[in-house]
C-alpha cells in the first residue's frame, strides 16, 4: 500500500513539475478547455434555475364540457355521477352552467346583447366547468388529456375543451432544451478530449528522450504513464473550475437585467449558482474528460516508443 501511494505521489509531483516548467502553455490549454466547458455549464445552470420554477407552477387546469343542443336539462344534469366517476382520483369542482347563465355571461362580456337578442332563441347549450386542483407540475398536467377523452365518450356530450395546453408546451420546451444541452455537452466534450489529447501528445514528444532513458533503467509502462494521466486530470479540473467561475461571474450582470424584467411581472426571480453537489459533479466530469484525453493520447503515442 505504501509503495502504491508513493508511486502516485511521485506521479502527481511529476505532473505538477511539468506544469510549472511551462505555465504559459498549461494556462493557455486550460483557457481553451474552459471556453469549451463554459457553454454547457451555463446552459445547465439556466435549466436548473428554470426547472424548479416550472415544477412549482400552480397548474389548475379547467375543462369545459358542452352537451349537444338536443340534450334535455335532466339528461345534462344526470351526467354528474359519470363525471365524478371519471374524476374519482382527482380533486375537482364540478360547476353546472345552464344555457341561460351562459347566454347572460356572453352578453355581458361581448357587448353584443342586441345582436344576441335578435336571434330569438338561446343558441348555447348547457355545460359544465370542471376545475381540477390536483396538478402540481407541468408533467402531471399531461394526464388531463386522458380525462378529456373519457369525458368526450359520455352520452350527450358535444364538445370538451381543455385550457392546459400552455403547460404541456412549457414541459415540451424544457425537454427540447435539455436535449439540445446534452448534444451540445457531448460535442464540446469531444472538443475537450481533443485538446487534452493534443496537449499530452506534445508533452510525450517533448519528453521522448527522458521516457527512453526511464525504460532502459527498468521503469514500467504504468510508472511512465501515470504523470501524463494526472496532467490530463489537472488540466480538466482546472478548466472546469475556471468555467464554473466564469458562469458565476456572469450571473451578476444577468441578474441585474433579469430583475428589471421580472419586476414588470411582480416577480423576484433570480438566477442562482449551482449547488455544491452539482459543482462537484461537474468538476468530476471535467477531470474525467481530461483523463479520457490523456488515456487516448498515451495509448496511441507512447506505444510507438516501445
Amino acid at each position: 500500500m505504501k509503495n502504491w501511494l508513493r508511486q502516485h505521489r511521485y506521479a502527481i509531483g511529476a505532473a505538477l513539475g511539468h506544469m510549472f516548467k511551462s505555465p504559459g502553455s498549461f494556462l493557455f490549454n486550460v483557457l481553451v478547455v474552459a471556453i469549451a466547458l463554459t457553454l454547457p455549464f451555463a446552459g445547465l445552470t439556466l435549466l436548473e434555475n428554470v426547472r424548479p420554477m416550472s415544477q412549482q407552477l400552480s397548474v389548475d387546469p379547467e375543462i369545459s364540457l358542452f352537451v349537444t343542443p338536443a340534450t334535455t336539462r335532466e339528461a345534462a344534469q344526470a351526467l354528474v355521477p359519470a363525471m365524478q366517476a371519471i374524476l374519482r382520483q382527482h380533486k375537482a369542482k364540478i360547476v353546472f352552467v345552464p344555457r341561460e347563465e351562459a347566454l347572460a355571461n356572453l352578453k355581458a362580456k361581448s357587448g353584443l346583447s342586441d345582436v344576441l337578442d335578435s336571434l330569438g332563441e338561446n343558441p348555447l347549450p348547457d355545460g359544465y366547468v370542471l376545475k381540477l386542483d390536483s396538478f402540481k407540475s407541468a408533467a402531471d398536467a399531461g394526464a388531463i388529456d386522458a380525462i378529456a377523452a373519457e369525458l368526450r365518450a359520455l352520452p350527450g356530450v358535444d364538445t370538451v375543451q381543455v385550457d392546459s395546453a400552455w403547460v404541456k408546451r412549457l414541459a415540451a420546451l424544457l425537454g427540447v432544451l435539455r436535449l439540445v444541452l446534452v448534444l451540445l455537452a457531448a460535442t464540446l466534450g469531444m472538443v475537450v478530449i481533443a485538446v487534452v489529447f493534443n496537449t499530452i501528445r506534445l508533452q510525450v514528444l517533448t519528453q521522448r528522450d527522458e521516457i527512453a532513458v526511464s525504460k532502459l533503467i527498468g521503469a514500467t509502462d504504468n510508472f511512465i504513464h501515470r504523470p501524463f494521466y494526472y496532467t490530463g486530470v489537472l488540466l480538466g479540473l482546472c478548466a472546469g473550475g475556471v468555467a464554473l467561475g466564469a458562469v458565476a461571474l456572469a450571473l451578476r450582470p444577468l441578474n441585474t437585467a433579469i430583475a428589471e424584467f421580472a419586476r414588470l411581472y411582480a416577480s423576484e426571480f433570480q438566477l442562482v449558482p449551482l449547488d455544491p453537489v452539482a459543482i462537484g459533479a461537474l468538476l468530476a466530469i471535467s477531470a474525467a474528460l481530461g483523463l479520457a484525453g490523456a488515456l487516448l493520447s498515451v495509448q496511441r503515442h507512447l506505444a510507438r516508443l516501445n
